[in-house]
């Protein structure tokens, strides 16, 4: 995977983000062992000092539970993967609702261009 690191928002938070959505989308199954830190860091160009911060606060969060001796998993929690999944639902759709009515659409042009996109996907 391509790291892509922005200005204006400290890296693990931007790490964080990545790999809460990585658990939630299911490209890291729930219970399967999470790479080690210093793989994921090297893997992300970044210190592994700073990959461990990221690894901590989703473990907080829940997401990451550490097993003594053998590594960090994903949490087997549907629940809580479910509900982060809906939580990044909801930040990419009201920054896609910001982007469109910067652009001017009123709220059911808005909702037109999202009816019509869905259909194209279809």
């Amino acid at each position: 995977m391509k790291w892509d690191f922005k200005s204006g928002e400290p890296i693990y938070q931007q790490i964080m983000r990545v790999l809460r959505t990585q658990i939630a989308s299911g490209e890291y199954p729930p219970g399967c062992r999470f790479p080690a830190v210093r793989e994921l860091a090297l893997e992300a160009g970044v210190n592994p000092n700073t990959m461990q911060r990221a690894l901590a606060e989703l473990e907080r969060e829940g997401l990451l539970v550490t097993v003594r001796t053998t590594g960090k998993f994903v949490t087997e929690d549907q629940e809580l993967i479910s509900r982060t999944r809906s939580d990044l639902a909801a930040d990419s759709i009201r920054a896609l609702i910001g982007s469109l009515k910067n652009l001017g659409l009123t709220e059911e042009q808005i909702l037109k261009e999202v009816e019509h996109s869905l259909k194209e996907v279809e």
